[in-house]
Order: C-alpha cells, then structure tokens, then sequence
C-alpha cells in the first residue's frame, strides 16, 4: 500500500487497505459532483447521499491517499490557534462558535461510527496541553479563560499523567481519536451504497461554474453537477482569492512501540514553536511537529531525529517504525474556510485551511456546506465564510504574502548546481539552463528527467523534496512528482516537460 501524495507511508496507510475506485471514462450527470476523497470530501458526498442527492466523487488517487491518510487523528476542540488568540481575532462570539464546531464534529463522527458500525477505534479521552520547562505558564491562564468563555468545560490541573512532570497544564475533556482510514473506508461504502459514485485515478483540471457546472479531466470524460464540492485540501477552483489567506506547511511525524500501559491514552500537546503534538494507537505512540513552510526547507532527517530525540526524553519508545510527512493549510486568522467559492454565486463550494485539525475541519465542512446546497441556515456560515476578512490578522496576511512574492527574485538567482553531473541517482536539483530555470531528477538507474522548475499556478520555482521525492512550490504549497504531475493543487496541471537540452 502505498500513499498518493509522497514517497512515505503514514501507519494509517500501512495498516489499511486503500480503497482505489476505478477512474471516470465517460461523461457522467449528478447532482453534485465532489473533488476529493478526502475527510472533507467523503464527508460531504455522504451526507449529500444521506439527503436524496446523486452524487459523484472524484479522486486523483484513492480514497484517502492525500493529506487526509498522513493526518495523526485527533479529534480536538481544543485548537491549535488557541481560544485567547481566536477571541481576538474573531470576538467571543467567534470563539464560542469556532469551540462549538470542533465539538460538534467529534460528537458526529462518534454518532456515524455508530450508526453505520464503523471498526474503527474510535475513543473519547482528555487532553492536555502544557509547556516546556523553563517558558512562562501565562499562555495556560489566558487560554483557560478563553476557553471557558468560548463554552468548554476546561480546568487547570497540576501535571498531565505522564511519566515525565509537564508541570501545570490544561485537561480538555470529551476530545477524540480514531483511524482515519478505516473510518473513511466506511464512509466511502456508505456512499456507494446510497446510490452515490466514487471515481479514483481521475485527475480534475478545471471547474467552469455554471447552471449546471462542469467538471473536466485529463482524460477527457467531464461532470456536470447543480453543485460542486472542491475539497482537495487546497482549492484547484481559486487563483489568488483563498491562497493569499493561507500558507502551506509540512509537518512531520513518527510512530514507535511503546510498552503495553506505560503511556496513558490521551491527546497531549505542548505551546513549543512549532508545537509537539502525542497521541497512542494501541502499543504505537505517534508524535508530530517540527513544521516548516512547504518548499522552504529540505532537512527532514534532521526533524525526524529531533521528534525521536524529544519523544525518547520523555517517553519509553523502542525503535522508530513509521515517519511520514503531511501537509497543513494556516489560514492567517486561525479558522479554516468552508462555504461559498468568492465568484461563483454559490454554485462551487470549497473547503481549506485545516490548520493541522482536518479531521474536524473536514467534518464541520460536510455539515456546513450540505446545510449551505441545501439553502438551511448554518450558524457557522460567517465564521467560516471563505470571503470573509479579517482586519485584525492584517500583520499575519502582510507577512505571508512578503513571504511568498520574495521567491519570484529566485528567477535571477544561479542554480543549485552548475551541472546535471553533480546531481547524484534518487536525487534531483535545480538548474540554471540559459534564462530558464529547470528542475532536474536522475532516478535510481542514473536516466535523467528534466522539466520546468516554474509552478502553473503562480510562476514561482519549486524546490527538491527529498524526503517524499517531489517538486514543492514555496509560495502556496502546490507539489509535483519527479514526472511533474499534480500532487498537490493549487496547481491543477503539471510541471512543463523539458528537454535535455533545455529547450
């Protein structure tokens, strides 16, 4: 089994059979048409199918082969943007509804796991988040507060039931976890099911929004739908719109065996920049963070050591058996957006900017946008408006942007290396080839692929991956594989083939 999006396999993808549906190969009729067979995309297309509606999925891969499959499943309403921050940002209202979203997404997946008799180890624990020694235990006052005013039952307790002391900490009750994979292998069946059609191996190069709206492919075949769905982690639907209201980052992770009953199970986080985030599946303790900006890093080994070397600090952890890599979507103001694409009149919704919480995000979307096609009220609708703007993150928005539009100077900067002889097999660089730049990989038989190192999307050079083995744009996150297909939008085509005379 092998993931969709990269070179590594999260525990989840090692343990589940991915469901691979065969690809669309004629034009097809529904009434709504889903992008993505993701948490939020699976989640959708079947309570759309629970309402009566024809639906149709389509999936580049299979059925949970991007981020959703490289997730870490919590089911928190405890955010990571935090409650005090959020207060800020979008007033006590906003927090109170934010607070009561997540809830109500880890209260839905507990009644479909349920409803549908889902084996997927679905549990109800507390968490804790703390902070490391020697930082200021503030953060803790202010979020307990925060968090109290936004409706959660939260209390500060001396330490967490660890083995190691974390010191005064917050207890979250009633948070959750459960195998993301297998969960939505159900769904996915439950769709089927209810006469729904779920599409994989097909790849989605445009929506023309309409009365109906089309869907086009690659291979030709198109949907029309009243409604479409883009859920695709990062829309493929917007151009500049959502994109400059959220950054992409890679977030890593690792899995290692933990002696029967020497961890507590429960949702662990720490206030670390970026933060640690511990959970357990049955003896498997897995632990992420070390995040960076997407293509403006290349060091996972280092941060795969530092998770290992922190986690062996604290915790009774053998040899580390599983380390993958995901990307997470943050949104300047801390809240995803999920509703209405800005332009389209309703017709195309989308839902992004998990901000490292897509299982929930990814629920609170299904809720929200089958009561949006729907035309029922959402007291959701305005916080997560994907129009929406934020005065009060403009210091956030400024700097994210700064961020990206400084790449394009690397049009005018040298190659990585001088020569395609310096580039190594498994291993691939950026060029300099007269005034163009170029994106060269030599595979594992020494044969040489070159293509253009300029992302369709917006122009920016995309820089080597060699962890998952992909061309990563630093400005808004899309990847590429070594043969330059999509595998992470915005971009919703390819890298150009070029020659190996540059031409």
């Amino acid at each position: 089994m092998h993931s969709d999006t990269g070179e590594t396999d999260s525990i989840w993808m090692r343990l589940t059979e991915l469901r691979r549906p065969p690809p669309l190969s004629r034009d097809a009729q529904a009434d709504v048409c889903v992008i993505g067979a993701g948490i939020a995309g699976v989640t959708t297309g079947y309570l759309l199918a629970r309402e009566g509606k024809r639906v149709i999925v389509l999936d580049d891969g299979s059925v949970g082969g991007g981020e959703t499959g490289r997730t870490t499943a919590h089911l928190a309403s405890a955010l990571d943007d935090r409650f005090h921050r959020l207060e800020r940002l979008h007033g006590p209202e906003g927090a109170r509804l934010a607070a009561s979203s997540h809830s109500a997404a880890i209260d839905f997946i507990e009644a479909i796991v349920a409803e549908e008799r889902i084996d997927c180890d679905f549990t109800r624990l507390d968490g804790y988040l703390f902070v490391p020694p020697g930082d200021s235990r503030d953060v803790l006052d202010a979020e307990l507060e925060a968090a109290r005013r936004a409706g959660l039952a939260v209390e500060r307790v001396q330490r967490a039931p660890l083995r190691f002391d974390t010191g005064p900490c917050l207890r979250f009750p009633r948070q959750g976890q459960f195998q993301p994979l297998a969960y939505l292998n159900a769904l996915a069946a439950a769709i089927e099911r209810l006469g729904g059609t779920i599409y994989g191996g097909t790849h989605v190069t445009g929506v023309e929004a309409g009365d109906p709206s089309r869907v086009s492919t690659s291979a030709g075949p198109s949907v029309t739908a009243d409604i479409v769905v883009c859920a695709t982690n990062t829309p493929i639907v917007d151009w500049l719109a959502v994109h400059s209201k959220q950054a992409p980052y890679r977030t890593f992770a690792i899995g290692a065996r933990v002696p029967e009953g020497s961890v507590r199970p429960g949702l662990y986080w720490d206030t670390c920049d970026p933060y640690h985030y511990v959970r357990l599946y049955r003896d498997v303790l897995i632990v992420g963070g070390c995040d960076h900006k997407t293509g403006q890093a290349d060091d996972a080994v280092a941060r795969f050591t530092s998770l290992e070397h922190w986690s062996r600090d604290r915790f009774p952890i053998g040899a580390v058996e599983y380390r993958w890599s995901g990307q997470v979507m943050e949104p300047v103001d801390g809240l995803g957006y999920i509703g209405r694409n800005p332009g389209d009149e309703g017709r195309v919704f989308i839902a992004t900017g998990d901000s490292g919480q897509g299982m929930t995000h990814g629920t609170i979307a299904g809720l929200l946008i089958r009561d949006l096609a729907l035309g029922r009220p959402n007291e959701w609708e305005r916080l997560y408006d994907p129009s929406r703007k934020s005065v009060r993150s403009g210091a956030e928005y400024v700097k994210e942007n700064v961020n990206a539009v400084g790449h394009y100077i690397e049009y005018v900067t040298p190659g990585e290396v001088s020569s395609e002889d310096e580039i190594r097999p498994g291993d691939g660089a950026i060029l300099r080839h007269g005034l163009r730049k170029v994106a060269a990989y030599r595979d594992n038989a020494g044969a040489l692929r070159i293509l253009s190192a300029v992302c369709p999307h917006l122009g920016c050079i995309v820089h080597w991956n060699s962890l998952e083995k992909s061309w990563d744009c630093p400005c808004h996150g899309s990847r590429f594989g070594v043969d330059g297909h999509v595998l992470n939008g915005p971009a919703a085509s390819g890298l150009e083939q070029v020659d190996a005379r540059g031409s």
